[in-house]
């Protein structure tokens, strides 16, 4: 028995490398684990999907945003239909409050870094989470809304509710 007590020592078993080596590989998945599960608590939405790339605040005074595209530079599939042309007549009016929105078409992994980014080019006009997200958010400015609460419903889905075909009549 003096001799098993011997062998089971915490500083024997310590010399034995791997039992070292497995007790390094539970700490370091523990450890893995721990900080994967805060990190992707972060940034989710109602839904458990990540929530999109966006600015939490307007530019930095003196920055000036890239222009929205005109409704002159769209032509063939980005113009058949009056929504997309009025949405980014709509862009123009409000490009701080969708620079701070996150777009659900998950264009972020193109490189955009916010719903700005969709007007900047023909994509906005293409995506029909785009155009419905552009609509709602300025639906909600009309009303008062802030950006933050405006982002706050787009993370909720309310954006999922525009019409385009009636949208394209708000002014």
């Amino acid at each position: 028995m003096d001799r098993l007590g011997e062998l089971m020592s915490p500083s024997r078993l310590l010399q034995n490398k791997y039992i070292r080596r497995a007790l390094t590989l539970i700490f370091l998945f523990a450890i893995t684990m721990t900080l994967s599960a805060a990190w992707t608590a972060q940034g989710q939405d109602e839904e458990g999907t990540g929530i999109p790339a966006y600015n939490a605040g307007p530019p930095p005074k003196g920055t000036k945003l890239p222009p929205i595209l005109t409704k002159d530079q769209l032509w063939g599939p980005d113009a058949q239909y009056p929504y997309q042309t009025h949405a980014y007549e709509l862009a123009a009016k409000i490009p701080t409050v969708l620079h701070q929105q996150p777009c659900y078409c998950f264009c972020d992994r193109i490189g955009h870094n916010s719903l700005h980014s969709c007007y900047e080019n023909t994509h906005g006009a293409r995506c029909e989470t785009c155009l419905k997200e552009l609509y709602y958010s300025y639906q909600q400015h009309k009303k008062g809304k802030t950006a933050t609460q405006i982002r706050a419903g787009i993370i909720k889905g309310d954006w999922k509710q525009i019409d385009l075909e009636s949208a394209a009549t708000m002014n």
